[in-house]
């Protein structure tokens, strides 16, 4: 149904500019059975009055899918003043879970220490799977870091129709939100642990996340609160560590993955990045970081690997400039795709 509602809505043109779909205009599509809902998100406000006006036609389009019985079409605009959205503060109780309806798992991918390349990992292994064809999101919950914005090449602040709800933005096939989305990206975010939590519970029970096949969390290194947070109150389908191979970083590893077991969540398994390094002059291989740590742990943990991950300067080219290296072809790419088969074969996703 999904795909046959965005195959009509490509044939809605804005002039020369290009179709509803080409220019990026949907936000949080949501089907429901026969029930289907969306925004219109307008780069002007002339562009809104069109997109207005068309509204009513696209409704009667959309309705003539066999099968589709309710549409719902809110048209925003950028260039308005959007209403005042507060990020951050004390998080309000919670009857029930904070995982979205929408959202089939949620899938957190962990490190216990930093600079291990989890955020590249989560990056890539979420337009890995969409370019499966799977429905996939990705939630930055590095509050204090947030990095998914560079690396998925957008800086434009989220939308907010009503000062509540947030509309995430789409890249490369791949639903996103972030802190460093809607704060000033040169300060530093300086907050307790209440608003931490706040921010995390808005950004998973605010955004319109629309169906998704899985989420995947990039969360934060270590095991703090953030961790504790989603285990207990998000449902988590479970975790993927990711490490590098030598002692230091298997240490935390190590204690990342007591923490998931402590709280009951399950482990998918082990990712080894930056496995090796090939020279691009001689193809000689060189194991930087050592060889076969992550291998040997998943296989004393009694935990699968799911993959290893080369060390090459075209990842790190490639999230600089906000185009992952699975979107790329090499190395790297492949590596990401057997991931993502694995991950689909194995019904993680």
């Amino acid at each position: 149904m999904r795909e046959k509602i965005l195959s009509l809505l490509e044939s809605f043109e804005l002039g020369a500019e290009g179709n509803l779909v080409s220019l990026d205009l949907i936000r949080a599509l949501h089907v429901d059975g026969a029930k289907v809902s969306f925004v219109l998100e307008a780069s002007s406000s002339d562009i809104a009055q069109i997109l207005e006006v068309q509204r009513s036609s696209i409704k009667n389009r959309l309705l003539q899918i066999d099968g589709l019985d309710e549409v719902s079409i809110v048209v925003t605009s950028h260039t308005k003043e959007p209403p005042k959205l507060k990020i951050g503060g004390h998080p309000k109780p919670q009857e029930t879970t904070m995982k979205p309806q929408s959202v089939s798992k949620i899938i957190a991918i962990a490190s216990g220490k930093g600079g291990v390349g989890k955020s590249t990992v989560s990056s890539n292994l979420a337009v890995a799977l969409a370019n499966k064809g799977k429905k996939i999101g990705l939630l930055d919950a590095d509050i204090y870091g947030p990095s998914q914005p560079r690396m998925m090449g957008v800086s434009q602040r989220p939308s907010s129709p009503d000062g509540k709800r947030i509309i995430p933005l789409q890249a490369h096939g791949v639903t996103m939100m972030s802190i460093g989305l809607m704060v000033d990206p040169s300060k530093a975010v300086v907050w307790r642990g209440p608003m931490l939590m706040g921010a995390l519970q808005q950004m998973l029970s605010q955004v319109e996340w629309g169906e998704l096949d899985a989420l995947i969390v990039d969360l934060p290194p270590g095991t703090g609160d953030v961790q504790l947070t989603l285990c207990q109150k998000a449902e988590l389908s479970g975790a993927i560590i990711v490490s590098t191979p030598q002692d230091v970083a298997l240490l935390d590893a190590r204690k990342a993955i007591d923490m998931f077991k402590t709280l009951n969540t399950p482990i998918f398994g082990m990712i080894e990045n930056m496995s090796n390094f090939v020279c691009p002059n001689c193809s000689h291989e060189t194991p930087i970081f050592g060889s076969g740590g992550v291998i040997m742990e998943a296989t004393e943990l009694q935990v699968p690997l799911l993959g290893t991950l080369p060390i090459d300067l075209d990842t790190r080219l490639a999230g600089d400039n906000g185009k992952p290296a699975a979107l790329l072809g090499g190395a790297a790419a492949t590596a990401y795709g057997k991931i993502a088969d694995g991950f689909i074969a194995s019904g993680l996703v």
